[in-house]
């Protein structure tokens, strides 16, 4: 029996190259379905852009840990030790979207010589620390303090590397398994009467950083007598050192040439072997980066990986800001405030569960990683926890940010706009508006160094009805400086809003602000 063949032959003749492929890689010629070594040699380039292109989109999230931790070693704040900003976090320093509304603690934790233990203090109302855990590749571990296993009254959290085989505590401690060998520690902790000294003197005094002392505090002397741990010695917890980083400028946000593959190599040579997605780990293989090996690419590679730096960033710039509608991130119908983590969930799996009578209720995934999604997030932002897109009232902190005004067109530091808004606004802490550099999706750097508007601070004005309008323009508008935020001309912007604490109108969406109009 013959089996006619529906494939076509590949000759020269009658493969077609799409026009996009062949004005990048050129005319793809194959003789009897064999490529001539001329195609064969353009394909393996093009392979190689493609995947590094893929490489730097999905290992940003790595990369912006990295660079944290570089940041913090630039000024000085080693692992295991904690940056505070006592006087609030201003524009001084890239950080993708940090605020300076809350007094920030953060730190890089080293496992690499055993588990290691932040003490958490217990900060009552008025104030509060919201805090959180991120591994390596910027997965989310454990949160702390408000919405932690602690719940405000403070805790003691271990944290335990992948290759740690030793005893751990029957009781006292929050216990959490990290799969990377480093991890990310950040606390945000609520100012008082828009005072940050008590929060900031809470955390100089209370907040700890150690090793944990296999069969110390928290593992009983019977447990030693089992032979199931070491009789550990009650010792003093050694003094955490700090380093005031208000006011400081250093750079935490990956680069956007040659050495952001430097940064990459630099983490996957960190980490232990299995700490990392496999297929993530394969495709920077693919490109030359791969665990216990020199990243040294030749001319040709080089090359590939300088152009595939400025596409992939371009990628991940356009996905952030302007993404396509089909994407449906669009917090209201129509609207320009959006937060991917509402169709995504903080693991781009599923949206957060829905908060019913009866409890919570999971969206089911459909186990496909939501890709767009997690670019999208980690390239303006930094950081992820469910604390950050849950649908529960009267705690964590939740946001929605836009690019655009109205007529959506991109926010442009040289207009001025308006936003209102509306009365009872949802939040049981404060509320705050803030604008960012679209370039740096830092703080925006104008003539007010800590660029940002809340209820905290108790010099917004009201309108009659209740509303609050906030204005966003190079120049105050006449008789608006306690509601206006100052813009630069020439300079794109954005905005986010943040409820901290947020109450049920934000989440059925009954209030909704304004669009940010043109005026």
């Amino acid at each position: 029996m013959t089996i006619q063949s529906t494939v076509s032959t590949d000759t020269v003749a009658s493969l077609s190259t799409p026009d996009h492929i062949e004005s990048r890689i050129g005319r793809l010629e194959f003789t009897d379905g064999a490529p001539t070594a001329a195609t064969a040699e353009l394909l393996y380039d093009h392979l190689d852009f493609v995947r590094a292109v893929e490489a730097f989109i999905n290992a940003f999230p790595g990369a912006s840990v990295t660079a944290v931790r570089r940041g913090l070693h630039s000024v000085g704040v080693e692992d295991n030790s904690v940056i505070i900003f006592s006087d609030l976090m201003d524009s001084s320093s890239l950080f993708l979207t940090a605020n300076c509304d809350t007094v920030y603690a953060v730190g890089v934790l080293d496992l690499t010589k055993g588990p290691m233990v932040v003490e958490v203090p217990a900060l009552a109302a008025p104030s509060g620390i919201l805090g959180t855990a991120d591994d390596m590749w910027f997965r989310w571990i454990t949160d702390m303090g408000l919405p932690g296993p602690d719940r405000a009254a403070g805790g003691s959290y271990l944290f335990v590397g992948p290759d740690y085989d030793g005893s751990l505590p029957d009781s006292g401690f929050h216990v959490s398994q990290v799969r990377t060998s480093r991890m990310l520690f950040f606390l945000r902790a609520f100012l008082i009467d828009n005072d940050p000294s008590v929060p900031a003197q809470v955390l100089r005094d209370g907040l700890r950083v150690h090793p944990y002392t296999p069969g110390g505090v928290g593992t009983a002397v019977g447990t030693f007598l089992r032979g199931e741990a070491p009789l550990g010695q009650a010792a003093p917890a050694p003094e955490t050192r700090f380093v005031e980083g208000s006011g400081l400028a250093f750079n935490t946000i990956p680069a956007n040439d040659f050495s952001y593959w430097e940064l990459i190599n630099e983490l996957v040579q960190d980490q232990p072997v299995g700490s990392g997605d496999p297929e993530l780990l394969g495709l920077l293989a693919s490109i030359g980066i791969s665990k216990g090996k020199e990243f040294a690419p030749d001319a040709r590679m080089r090359k590939i990986l300088e152009e595939a730096v400025v596409v992939g960033n371009a990628t991940a710039r356009t996905i952030a800001i302007s993404p396509r509608e089909e994407e449906g991130w669009a917090y209201y119908p129509g609207s320009g405030w959006m937060n991917p983590l509402f169709t995504s969930g903080y693991d781009f799996l599923a949206p957060p569960p829905e908060i019913t009578p009866e409890g919570a209720v999971p969206v089911p995934s459909d186990g496909a990683r939501k890709l767009n999604g997690r670019i999208a997030w980690f390239y303006p932002y930094t950081g992820v926890t469910p604390a950050m897109c849950m649908r529960l009232t009267g705690i964590g902190s939740q946001y929605i940010f836009t690019m655009r005004d109205g007529d959506k067109e991109f926010l442009d530091g040289g207009r001025a706009y308006k936003l209102t808004l509306p009365p009872d606004i949802p939040q049981s802490r404060f509320w705050s508006v803030m604008v960012y550099d679209r370039q740096t999706r830092s703080m925006l750097k104008t003539g007010q160094p800590k660029p940002d508007l809340s209820s905290q601070l108790g010099t917004v004005a009201q309108n009659e009805n209740g509303s609050t309008d906030i204005y966003f323009a190079a120049d105050a508008p006449a008789g608006k400086e306690s509601n206006w935020l100052q813009t630069v001309p020439g300079k794109g912007f954005f905005v986010i809003l943040r409820l901290y604490n947020p109450l049920q109108p934000f989440f059925d969406k009954s209030w909704r602000p304004t669009e940010i109009e043109r005026i």
